[in-house]
């Protein structure tokens, strides 16, 4: 009994730690801030499509972690599937199962989700099929990020508002820079500083329309304060701390959706995305970031 027992655990930690999990809160800010962007939408659609893209991006992680096996059992040895704590054509299947159930569920909002959908769908499996050694993935990653508020508009309004678009298009660049410091966390080194200037992008393109409410200047102040921690950990280069700054960098996704939530009427929404990066830090110390 204790054995069947420790084996569920297992398999649940390992299924999390696949999924990354940690940085799921950081997904429902981008479809809060979406919705809001959009114009607004009701508690159930908003929790609906937060489970529909948790989904997708779960499947996303785990295609990642069986399309980089090979490479994770010479860089990253500790991942699941190299460890041996779980078969890859298991995660293989159990990616390509989640994928379509999310995109089935975006289908049952409207057509415009579906369309959507699967254009995330697609996304996702660009990325993962071919991003090593390729120039542009780090773009296809944002792009995903991006496609959240592209479903979360669709969803809402049937369409995508102009109103998205803009805010899309800085996340795409933001995770972008992101991914390229990513990129380099087995070596526990940064070798090219210049992708980070498009972790700015976010700023420039809601600064100039956030109302400056308290949750505004709240969203600032913890920009801030990531900004100067992650300097520090990319500065100092030791073992871990690009995989800290990382990580750090993914919770401030959240923060950047608070700001721009902040240029539209919908104060919950800012507060719910405060709370979704207060949520992220939290998990992180658990599951790893990446």
């Amino acid at each position: 009994m204790g054995t069947l027992a420790t084996r569920r655990v297992s398999g649940w930690r390992t299924a999390l730690k696949l999924g990354r999990v940690s940085n799921l809160p950081t997904v429902w800010s981008n479809v809060i801030a979406g919705c809001a962007l959009a114009g607004g939408a009701g508690v159930e659609l908003v929790l609906v499509l937060c489970a529909a893209v948790s989904v997708m991006y779960v499947a996303g992680m785990f295609l990642n972690d069986a399309f980089d096996r090979k490479i994770d059992a010479q860089e990253r040895p500790e991942r699941p599937i190299p460890a041996g704590d779980i078969e890859a054509d298991a995660v293989f299947v159990a990616g390509g199962a989640l994928l379509v159930v999310g995109i089935v569920t975006l289908g049952s909002i409207n057509g415009a989700a579906l369309f959507a959908g699967l254009a995330l769908g697609a996304a996702i499996l660009v990325y993962n099929w071919r991003h090593k050694g390729n120039p542009v993935a780090p773009f296809v990653m944002g792009l995903c990020r991006a496609l959240v508020y592209v479903v979360a508009a669709a969803a809402v309004a049937g369409s995508v508002a102009d109103a998205t678009l803009l805010p899309a298009a800085a996340m795409l660049l933001y995770v972008a820079g992101i991914t390229y410091v990513a990129r380099q966390e087995s070596l526990n080194s940064v070798s090219s500083l210049w992708p980070l200037i498009l972790l700015a992008a976010p700023l420039v393109v809601a600064l100039p329309a956030t109302d400056f409410s308290i949750w505004a200047l709240v969203a600032l102040a913890g920009l801030g304060v990531c900004a100067v921690r992650v300097a520090q950990l990319l500065r100092r280069r030791a073992a871990g701390d690009v995989s800290a700054a990382v990580g750090l960098l993914i919770a401030a996704v959240a923060l950047n959706d608070t700001l721009f939530s902040t240029t539209t009427d919908s104060t919950y929404a800012a507060i719910a995305c405060l709370i979704c990066f207060g949520f992220t830090y939290v998990l992180q110390r658990y599951v790893p970031a990446s």
